[in-house]
């Protein structure tokens, strides 16, 4: 028997089967009324009248099966059919941001907000993209619009304050939280998001009560508890311990939960010289996070295999002299927890050097070479078909891109680790630019790397072959830039800074 608010839906979508609002509606009515098979029956009559709305809903299930291409693909024949399908433009925004292919993200991800400015899912999936792929003022002001919208929400607040953060607006970033968590003094997004704001602001002690409240809210947040171990001098109580074991081994912790606890255990059982239970814990996050990634360590061969092939000391001779002439650029490379920041402090206390910490500006301007090309030549390759005047305009890319990051200071730093596969790149187009390659003990530098959660990228990190394996990728590129470029990288041994 359908219950009783379903019956006369149904019964009008029978007597009106060209209405496809109709169908759509007996459809939800049927699974509201527990009757699955006739509510997938009724769907599909939808979907075979209006076949966008059924691109859209299977390109949707393969986006949460994985497969991001089959589901670009189908977001694409929707919009053939609909160019200002807005769920079929934000959807097609967020999976090819997650293919990395920023041009098409953005793209359709702006194009569904101009359809319909009131879609605040759209304006979220744009801040999302926008924050991706580094257009931080742009994810500020998307966020904001839902919150202009939702002023009184905690969520959407939180959302605000965490693209400000990334913006490095930390202090704008904290007011927002405080606000959000006017509304909900229990809401843990706004709780966590407040307490990076004041860990960036030097409130250490602050940040730590605020990730704390963090945990009592929702004790499942593992983020909090990683967050905590990652302020690096903190140190877990045994009731921690106990709190974070009985967390991580509860069926109702999700597995982003479990992956942050099993560092921040790591980190627990290092700093009590329990070696053994360290490594196990650092381990089982890693193959957990691991598993949530893509890296190939075969790409990354034959990548660094085709800059090398490029990049030779004929193609330096041809392009002497080129590029831009700003000497204001001092780039630290090298793999991550090598150094590099310390070598950023010593020199921001420097009066004329800024600190501006890791830039993704190089890599956007690679991206940019060889990007409108019809022959599919992309880079490196195609940086053997530029341009003097072509090396002198990326150069000044470069420089546009880094310009709100500083306040004016003659030179700054950018301390990106994975730019040491771009040394030849900046040699051409920044020829005046200083390298430094922050070198350490390869045990020390990829331990290092490996007990530590990263929040992005380094995904090379969770797996101990392929963390060997590219640091050997990284040493070989490197010792290709000395004998190509002699003199041009200063190598600073980490070892050695720290015991003089």
């Amino acid at each position: 028997m359908l219950d009783d608010r379903a019956a006369p839906i149904l019964a009008r979508a029978w007597a009106e089967p060209e209405r496809p609002e109709l169908w759509l509606a007996a459809g939800r009515a049927l699974a509201q009324a527990g009757r699955g098979t006739e509510a997938d029956a009724a769907f599909e009559r939808y979907f075979a009248l209006v076949p966008v709305r059924g691109l859209t809903a299977e390109g949707a299930e393969r986006h949460r099966a994985g497969d991001l291409e089959g589901a670009a693909e189908l977001f694409r024949r929707a919009l053939a059919l609909d160019p200002d399908d807005v769920d079929a433009l934000r959807l097609l925004g967020v999976a090819a941001s997650e293919l990395g292919r920023a041009e098409e993200a953005l793209r359709a991800a702006r194009r569904a907000v101009s359809v319909q400015p009131d879609h605040l899912i759209a304006w979220a999936d744009l801040g999302a993209v926008l924050s991706v792929f580094d257009h931080p003022e742009e994810a500020v002001e998307a966020f904001a619009q839902i919150a202009r919208k939702r002023p009184d929400d905690p969520a959407a607040l939180a959302h605000l304050g965490n693209a400000l953060l990334s913006a490095g607006e930390a202090g704008r970033a904290e007011r927002v939280y405080r606000a959000a968590l006017a509304r909900n003094a229990k809401e843990p997004a706004s709780l966590l998001g407040l307490g990076h704001a004041l860990k960036t602001l030097g409130r250490q002690a602050e940040a730590i009560e605020a990730y704390r409240s963090c945990v009592a809210a929702r004790p499942l947040a593992g983020e909090a508890w990683w967050s905590l171990a990652n302020l690096k001098t903190f140190r877990f109580s045994v009731d921690d311990e106990a709190a974070m074991t009985a967390t991580i081994a509860s069926p109702s912790a999700g597995e982003v939960a479990r992956i942050n606890i099993a560092y921040a255990l790591g980190k627990a059982r290092e700093d009590a010289e329990d070696y053994d239970a360290a490594f196990s814990f650092y381990a089982e996050g890693a193959a957990l996070q691991r598993a949530r990634v893509r890296y190939d360590p075969l790409q990354t061969e034959a990548i660094n295999g085709r800059i090398r092939r490029v990049f030779t000391p004929e193609l330096f001779e041809r392009f002497a002299g080129c590029g831009a002439s700003d000497p204001a650029p001092i780039f630290i490379v090298g793999l991550p927890r090598s150094g590099s920041t310390l070598i950023e402090q010593i020199l921001a206390s420097h009066s004329q050097v800024e600190g501006t910490s890791e830039l993704p500006a190089l890599g956007k301007v690679t991206m940019d070479i060889g990007r409108f090309r019809s022959d599919g030549v992309a880079y490196p390759e195609a940086a053997l078909d530029l341009s003097p005047r072509d090396l002198e305009a990326l150069g000044q890319a470069y420089l546009e891109r880094t310009v709100r990051h500083r306040s004016g200071r003659a030179f700054f730093t950018d301390k990106m680790p994975n730019n040491f596969a771009g040394v030849g790149l900046i040699a051409l187009i920044l020829p005046n630019a200083k390298i430094i390659d922050a070198r350490r003990h390869p045990m020390d530098s990829c331990w290092g790397a490996f007990k530590q959660l990263f929040a992005r990228g380094q995904n090379f990190s969770y797996d101990l072959f392929e963390l060997g394996h590219f640091y050997l990728e990284y040493d070989a590129l490197m010792r290709h830039w000395d004998a190509v470029l002699p003199g041009k990288v200063l190598r600073v041994d980490y070892e050695a800074m720290v015991l003089d």
